[in-house]
């Protein structure tokens, strides 16, 4: 790889430095290969594109050499994203915007290690692979790393954040891991049979075919780490099992591996219920997002009273994601950033609300 830098900083006094805000670097990506330049561009230039208003900098090709303009910040990021996908290319994989994001992600949260990082710290990146049949997945960003390190190393561990942040995949992939190592004899995918606006009832079907619709994402995971036909086999033979919570009622689950979805919508009674039901050998992973909570009004979600509950148990690994990590189309890490600022906003406004009337009412 080449860099050079189209100017430096001879020791400009900051006043004059304001108006020079935008360095330009070039980058030479090696070998020169057109297959795969053509591949990292994308067709008309679109993945360049997407770079660009990803990392809020200006990128011109000629060749293999790319030209960045932009901040100190946004150039390092874009020569560190170019590189990597560059990297990717060799292997024949095709650039998509996926892609593009999870790399962005990955370098926005230093999961590019520079060669002064100790090397424990460097090994530790292969110490959370979660390794399936079909694929292997990489934990991105610290938060989803301790996650998956609180599901080997607890038999109950909590995953509570917002939509997008890999819980729910991150989960059954440990729990397809573990089938495939022996280490337990079969995975419960749980989640409770609550109305997210929509009335059950005018669905066709008993209560199972009715809640299928929501456990798709749980399958979509399954099918990607197992194949179709190979998760089809495994539910004939009850290896794999996919439940409402109301299911779980009077059972004793051991050597299993159970999955919790979406239990921001338990009550108090059914998060106990469930957490009772774990037996020997089994691993236990909850998550939730207790901001899309769609429990019957004054109904207290019990994944919120339980994390209050249970944080001081040290063998309960409890992991909190927040909107940057955030790994799905970059636009859902800004709109849940956005609502949580909304939601504070107006938190602000009732609580200011309130005190006024109560000086009101004193006075």
């Amino acid at each position: 790889m080449m860099l050079t830098f189209c100017y430096a900083n001879f020791g400009l006094p900051q006043n004059i430095l304001k108006y020079m805000e935008d360095l330009k670097i070039n980058l030479e990506l090696l070998p020169d290969n057109a297959l795969r330049l053509s591949n990292l561009c994308g067709r008309l230039n679109e993945n360049i594109k997407t770079i660009e208003r990803t990392l809020s900098l200006r990128i011109q090709q000629r060749g293999n050499v790319f030209c960045l303009k932009g901040s100190k910040a946004a150039i390092s990021d874009g020569c560190q994203v170019l590189k990597s996908l560059y990297g990717l290319t060799e292997s024949g994989k095709l650039i998509n915007p996926q892609m593009i994001n999870l790399t962005v992600h990955e370098i926005r949260h230093n999961e590019a290690k520079s060669d002064a990082e100790p090397a424990s710290d460097r090994s530790s990146e292969n110490s959370t692979l979660i390794k399936t049949s079909r694929t292997s997945v990489k934990p991105r960003g610290q938060h989803q790393k301790n996650y998956v390190k609180n599901i080997r190393k607890n038999d109950i561990s909590f995953g509570i954040g917002p939509a997008g942040t890999g819980k729910t995949y991150l989960a059954v992939a440990c729990a397809v891991e573990a089938l495939m190592n022996g280490n337990v004899n079969r995975i419960l995918l749980v989640r409770p049979a609550v109305e997210a606006g929509e009335k059950l009832g005018f669905l066709p079907g008993d209560l199972t075919q009715k809640i299928d619709p929501y456990l798709r994402p749980l399958y979509d995971a399954l099918y990607e780490m197992l194949g179709f036909e190979k998760v089809g086999r495994l539910i004939e033979k009850n290896i794999i099992e996919v439940a409402p919570l109301a299911f779980m009622r009077g059972r004793t689950l051991n050597h299993s591996f159970i999955i919790l979805d979406e239990s921001q919508n338990t009550t108090s009674s059914q998060m106990k219920m469930f957490l009772t039901r774990i037996g020997f050998g089994s691993t236990a992973v909850i998550t939730g997002d207790v901001t899309q909570i769609d429990l019957p009004k004054g109904t207290r979600s019990g994944l919120v009273q339980v994390s209050k509950i249970l944080d001081s148990i040290t063998e309960i690994g409890f992991t909190y994601f927040a909107a940057k990590d955030v790994v799905r189309h970059l636009l859902v890490q800004q709109i849940v950033e956005a609502y949580d600022a909304f939601d504070k906003k107006t938190v602000s406004k009732i609580n200011s609300k309130d005190s006024s009337q109560i000086n009101e009412r004193d006075s």
